[in-house]
């Protein structure tokens, strides 16, 4: 079999590359992710080469050719070329020599299928020839591609001692290439590892899980994470509800042509109770940024039309958005996004200053109305200047006889 063509492998940058590091000698080979996608007939991103040069060697050459080099992994044997088409990370080709389940201490070799054993599932561990095209899978990868089937290579319970993220990883493959079935054997031993996702740093768990959640359609593996018992490691206070509310939401995103967004899915299998997910995204190493986003769509929990322009005030677009698609009814969910069509936040007109020139004495009693005030002109549903004057000197009138 051969890689069918793609503009990617015809980048001259990419050749002049391969050249240079033996590619017609069989020293260097197309692998991984650009292999995998390319005989998928999807979109390639980053190119990975393999060699069978040491780092050392690969970092002369590149220098000698006036390329820039980055020693981005030297003690797994990692240098990145950085081309005028992009960065291209070359590796030698390595061996396990120990691991703990979080790293590997390697060995390099000149062994192509001894560096693709190392590999997690046997539709990674494919390589092809940069100049023949030809492609070489040493664990049956291109079968599983054809059928949607994500196996680990070897044994599962080995491949998931050598790194416990590989539990994250089968499942997000599973999402993205499987074909709504487990592999007994996987499934098996992710159940029996679960606990081992404690080991793991919760920056690594929430990178896997946000990238499961970015793919079209990841609810049958959500829901064997359930099944495999994974969540009472990542967050236990999630439950089965959850499942059926992502189900619900993925299929709105769908009904409705709403993009795909991670965010909003993780807040699916979150509790809803705010406190309490934010501090399971705080744990989970969350930026600033994303947690108010988590708190700010859990504000309402059950969005009906009318309430839908002032959330988006409160919170924005975005947010309210979100939290029809979470929250509301399916009977007003058109109504509530039609709401939202070219949403520009209205400003409001008052100041504390017209206040006090209304009459107000000036001190706390100013802030304290004019927040009354805001809150009465977003329920009456954005009223413009005139109307929003004499609705403030109706309620100063009122503060000022308290």
């Amino acid at each position: 079999m051969k890689l069918p063509p793609a503009s990617w492998h015809q980048r001259e940058s990419l050749k002049n590359l391969v050249a240079l590091l033996g590619g017609d000698q069989g020293d260097t080979r197309f692998v991984g992710g650009a292999v995998r996608d390319t005989l998928l007939g999807l979109p390639v991103s980053d190119v990975d080469l393999a060699t069978t040069l040491t780092p050392e060697a690969v970092i002369n050459r590149l220098k000698a050719a006036k390329i820039k080099v980055i020693p981005t992994g030297l003690a797994h044997g990692t240098v990145t070329a950085v081309t005028d088409d992009g960065p291209v990370e070359i590796t030698t080709l390595r061996s396990d020599v120990s691991t703990d389940g979080r790293r590997a201490t390697v060995a390099f070799t000149d062994d192509w299928k001894e560096d693709a054993a190392r590999r997690d599932f046997t539709i990674n561990a494919l390589s092809a020839d940069p100049v023949t095209l030809e492609v070489h899978d040493y664990f049956h990868g291109t079968r599983d591609l054809e059928t949607r089937h994500v196996r680990f290579i070897g044994s599962a319970t080995e491949r998931i001692a050598e790194d416990h993220l590989r539990i994250m990883r089968y499942f997000r493959f599973l999402a993205r290439f499987g074909n709504d079935a487990v592999d007994q054997d996987a499934f098996a031993a992710c159940k029996q590892a679960a606990a081992s996702l404690r080991s793991l740093s919760r920056e690594r768990i929430a990178d896997e899980l946000m990238k499961l959640l970015a793919t079209k359609n990841p609810v049958f593996a959500v829901g064997q994470m359930f099944q495999a018992g994974l969540f009472a490691h990542i967050f236990a206070e999630t439950d089965g509800e959850a499942e059926l509310l992502l189900a619900r939401l993925i299929r709105r995103e769908t009904e409705m042509d709403v993009s795909a967004d991670p965010l909003r899915r993780l807040i699916a299998l979150l509790p809803k109770d705010s406190d309490l997910s934010l501090k399971i995204v705080t744990l989970l190493r969350f930026s600033k940024k994303m947690r108010r986003a988590v708190t700010s769509r859990l504000s309402e929990p059950s969005p009906v039309p009318e309430a839908i322009p002032a959330l988006a005030y409160h919170h924005g677009a975005d947010a309210a958005r979100d939290m029809a698609l979470l929250f509301a009814q399916d009977s007003d969910l058109p109504a509530s996004l039609a709401l939202l069509e070219n949403w520009t936040k209205p400003e409001f007109p008052i100041g504390g200053g017209d206040l006090v020139e209304m009459g107000l004495e000036r001190g706390p009693i100013v802030a304290e109305t004019l927040r009354e005030i805001e809150q009465a002109w977003i329920e009456k549903g954005f009223p413009g200047d005139r109307e929003a004057f004499e609705l403030a000197k109706l309620m100063v009138r009122q503060a000022s006889t308290r």
